[in-house]
């Protein structure tokens, strides 16, 4: 008898890579962090959100390069666990960049 394994579509992953690299953006390039946070605050809401964006820039960064790994390296497209691996931890990573951007801005009020 055959072990069936169940995978999970690499398009799923990828997929919630790029909506929370779209999230992380808005929030960091649009403006949706300094309205949600900060609003009609003074000028120094505005520079401690500005740091607290540059710590959670290098969550994202390396988000963004987990994710590009796991698509561009050659061995990662062929071995379905590295594969895996890869885009597991850039999720992980947009996940913790999504956080401190949150914390830091509740903490920046």
């Amino acid at each position: 008898m055959g072990v069936s394994r169940l995978g999970i579509s690499p398009i799923i992953p990828t997929v919630a890579s790029f909506l929370l690299a779209a999230l992380w953006s808005m929030s960091v390039f649009a403006g949706w962090g300094l309205e949600a946070f900060c609003g009609e605050s003074p000028p120094v809401c505005s520079r401690r959100l500005a740091t607290v964006s540059t710590v959670s820039g290098l969550f994202a960064a390396v988000a963004a390069s987990f994710t590009l790994a796991a698509w561009l390296i050659p061995a990662a497209r062929y071995d379905q666990r590295l594969f895996g691996r890869l885009m597991g931890t850039g999720v992980v990573a947009w996940i913790a960049a999504e956080g401190v951007l949150f914390l830091g801005g509740m903490l920046a009020k």
